[in-house]
């Protein structure tokens, strides 16, 4: 648009103020301020004050103002000439992509363009089969009796894989294969199931001899051993302290308390390590509770103190009998 012969409505003081510049400002100033106001006024831009009238204004603003500036320069013989405005001028990013190809709105030139990758493949593709037509017909003698030789060879494979045929249609019908073990019977290849592959029978069953897992079963395992050995510390260390505890007894549950926060913490990173790699969706795992845990493990602790002090008052009771 900057060299065609369009003429813009505005004049040189209402350009100036379109771009909220003053007459006698500097290139530097009228470039930074188009930027601001592209940015602001742009159809394609994310700001909430996009207007596609307003940026035409701008544009044709700006066009303006530089040409006043270019006129006002050629005045003066110390200036730069117009050439260096123009090759510094902005050039919005879609025209200059869709390798020039296309007019109108962004969404029409793609359109256009993507019509002209469509014919440009298609004469690609048609010149390819005609340059391979013509090297493959070129009229060579040899190429001829190679394909008159290869013809043959098709027309005698055709010829005894239908005299085959015949063969086990004429035994069929004469009865041949009536007398056949497992007739009517599906084919027993593996002990599974009969509609496997057998390329992934075979390798399924060497990896299992071997001891082969996959992934996720082994973080599976994983996990669950790592939470049974916590639950089991924490009520160790819980039977340890006694029943009530003293105030350094409870500042070392405190600490007791907070290092299996951190180990919860670092086992439900295994959790989400496990969730990324398990293929069937119902396997996989929701993360531990820490304060869950504590209450679990608080129960199991008075479930063993139970325990151990009925045990203790029946024997009481046996040593009064005697």
């Amino acid at each position: 648009r900057m060299f065609s012969s369009y003429k813009p409505r505005n004049d040189v003081k209402d350009s100036y103020k379109i771009l909220e510049l003053e007459e006698g400002c500097s290139l530097d100033d009228v470039r930074n301020s188009y930027r601001n106001l592209a940015k602001k006024y742009h159809p394609d831009s994310s700001s909430g004050m996009a207007d596609s009238k307003a940026f035409i204004r701008v544009d044709e603003a700006y066009r303006v103002v530089l040409n006043d500036l270019t006129a006002k320069q050629k005045s003066d013989p110390g200036e730069e000439e117009e050439d260096q405005f123009k090759s510094k001028s902005l050039q919005h990013r879609h025209y200059l992509s869709f390798e020039g190809v296309g007019i109108g709105t962004p969404s029409q030139r793609e359109k256009q363009y993507m019509q002209f990758r469509v014919d440009r493949a298609t004469e690609q593709v048609l010149e390819y089969r005609q340059q391979r037509l013509e090297s493959r017909y070129a009229g060579s003698d040899l190429s001829r009796a190679k394909d008159v030789r290869q013809s043959k060879k098709v027309k005698i494979t055709q010829a005894v894989e239908r005299l085959v045929e015949d063969l086990i249609q004429e035994s069929m019908a004469k009865g041949d294969f009536d007398n056949l073990s497992g007739k009517g019977k599906p084919l027993q290849k593996f002990s599974d199931s009969p509609h496997i592959d057998p390329m992934t029978h075979n390798l399924n069953r060497i990896l299992i001899d071997n001891g082969y897992q996959p992934e996720w079963i082994l973080l599976q395992k994983e996990i669950r051993e790592t939470i049974e050995r916590l639950r089991k510390s924490i009520v160790a260390s819980r039977r340890k302290l006694g029943e009530p505890m003293t105030l350094p007894e409870q500042k070392q549950w405190s600490r007791i308390c907070e290092q299996f926060a951190e180990d919860i913490r670092k086992l439900n990173k295994r959790v989400d390590n496990f969730n990324l790699v398990v293929p069937i969706m119902s396997r996989q795992m929701v993360h531990f509770s820490m304060d869950k845990e504590i209450l679990r493990a608080r129960k199991t602790y008075e479930a063993v103190m139970e325990k151990v002090s009925d045990s203790d008052t029946k024997e009481n009771e046996g040593e009064e009998g005697k």
